[in-house]
């Protein structure tokens, strides 16, 4: 098979798809790999690595996607790569449909096979959303923290506090991986945090673990009534391959403190508040009611070398999977991996994307 790995053009993403250890190995296979020229430059792989491994270099952004039967990036294709995808091409790639229907509906126009990252489900996990979650939950904290300052415009509190005065108060929404790392590194700083969550047996796991954090049933008023006090917002919820629910509504934010802080995880799926819109690491904060809101649609892309890495250890099984069987094969050897399915040659095949834009729902198995 042909596998393309082009060069990210999302603002500010300097995460690439492929390591060149992982170009090597394909190639040992039998497999044609072509990297787009500067794709690792971001993460710390030059080209000349990537020729070693075997790999063909391809100076045309256009090239790779014409030449290419399977193509692994990090991000969705952007408005300008629409028109390069192809019939029957295999796309893997984090796509989070439910945020957009343009992307939904160029992918269903250009009867690509477009297989999610974060949709591949294995024993109630996702492990190939798990990573980044890692990393935008720990990176949630240090921006969090960074962002209280006085000179950026927040409240002036620092997180751990000092002796004889109290630590800053962090409310971390959702209790899965995300959640659980933010929570981690705000108790490591001396936080004092409290993790909301619906699925009671996660909180009992949450509090066997995080043995200086609170848990808290998630409920409206449970949030309201815990937003006055709290410096540190950090939505951390997931619906896999849905929407985020709009957690924080307008009129919520607007009870606490001038100078407080929402970092929101969930932005890639819309966003759990009301008030969440997309920015990037080069303006990565806008104020609403008074509270900074920080939503890099890529947290884990300032980052790149570690995300690039954490991110390549758990794709490449499949993609090497993918590359050897084709499509069908692929989903014979491993039926966790049809759950990646979004959209096949015309037709959604991921109900909660077909539900978030109302466009019929085909079977994955059909």
């Amino acid at each position: 098979m042909i596998i393309a790995c082009p060069k990210e053009i999302k603002a500010q993403e300097h995460r690439v798809a492929m390591l060149p250890s992982a170009a090597y190995q394909l190639t040992r296979r039998g497999h044609t790999v072509l990297v787009e020229e500067g794709a690792g430059v971001g993460s710390g792989y030059s080209d000349e690595e990537y020729r070693a491994a075997g790999a063909e270099m391809v100076a045309k952004h256009e090239e790779i996607f014409e030449r290419a039967q399977m193509i692994v990036k990090v991000k969705e294709p952007l408005l300008d790569e629409y028109c390069l995808l192809q019939p029957g091409q295999i796309l893997f790639t984090y796509l989070h449909l439910a945020a957009s229907k343009p992307l939904t509906e160029a992918l269903v126009r250009t009867q690509v096979a477009a297989v999610a990252y974060e949709t591949v489900e294995v024993n109630r996990r996702l492990p190939l959303l798990e990573p980044m979650s890692e990393i935008a939950g720990r990176m949630s904290v240090l921006v969090g923290g960074y962002y209280l300052a006085k000179h950026t415009g927040g409240k002036g509190v620092l997180l751990g506090g000092v002796p004889g005065v109290l630590p800053g108060k962090v409310m971390v929404l959702g209790g899965g991986t995300a959640g659980v790392n933010a929570a981690r590194m705000a108790t490591g700083l001396g936080a004092d945090v409290t993790i909301l969550d619906v699925d009671v047996e996660r909180m009992r796991f949450l509090d066997i673990t995080l043995h200086t954090a609170h848990t808290l049933y998630s409920s409206p008023a449970h949030i309201l009534e815990q937003l006055p006090e709290v410096d540190l917002l950090i939505g951390a919820v997931l619906v896999p391959g849905a929407k985020a629910p709009k957690l924080i509504t307008r009129e919520m934010l607007k009870v606490m403190k001038p100078g407080s802080v929402l970092v929101d995880i969930a932005v890639d799926q819309g966003g759990c508040a009301e008030t969440t819109r997309p920015t990037t690491h080069h303006a990565p904060i806008f104020v609403e009611e008074d509270v900074l809101h920080y939503c890099v649609a890529n947290m884990p892309a300032a980052y790149a070398r570690t995300a690039t890495q954490a991110l390549t250890n758990v794709t490449y099984p499949y993609v090497e999977r993918l590359a050897d069987h084709g499509l069908p094969g692929a989903f014979a050897k491993d039926r966790n991996l049809l759950g990646g399915l979004n959209v096949y040659h015309g037709h959604v095949t991921c109900r909660a994307v077909a539900e978030a834009h109302g466009l019929p729902f085909v079977e994955p198995e059909l």
